[in-house]
């Protein structure tokens, strides 16, 4: 089932606790734009088809990435697309946008996005798998 844009955007807006749902916004294009450089075929286009399709594109449009960032470097990576961002505030909007994402996707494939993603990513999705 596909989100739609009010709806997925009004989740990451209550998540990161937003003021706007422009800020909202800002902080869901660029963690879909570097998540969309980490995962590839079935598995990026199952997911961008559960997403609004304006983020859907962002996801399979990403930002390059000349290997998969370590969790605590795509937090820094984020940081440094968002203006003003610091490693803290972007470690919040990471987590807003990828929990909403987590939701979106649904537990079967969340698995999936998961193998594909370095060790770690599983807190940034506020899913923590057991060791």
């Amino acid at each position: 089932m596909t989100l739609r844009w009010e709806a997925f955007l009004d989740h990451v807006r209550e998540r990161g606790e937003y003021g706007s749902v422009h800020e909202a916004e800002r902080a869901a294009r660029v963690v879909l734009a570097l998540l969309g450089a980490h995962l590839v075929g079935g598995v990026r286009a199952e997911l961008a088809a559960r997403l609004p399709e304006a983020f859907a594109l962002i996801l399979l449009n990403p930002l390059q990435s000349a290997e998969p960032l370590p969790p605590e470097r795509f937090v820094r990576a984020t940081a440094a697309w968002i203006e003003g961002a610091t490693e803290a505030t972007a470690a919040w909007d990471v987590s807003a946008v990828l929990s909403t994402v987590a939701d979106a996707a649904g537990d079967h494939l969340m698995q999936q996005i998961l193998l594909q993603l370095p060790v770690g990513y599983d807190l940034l999705f506020g899913r923590p798998q057991p060791i």
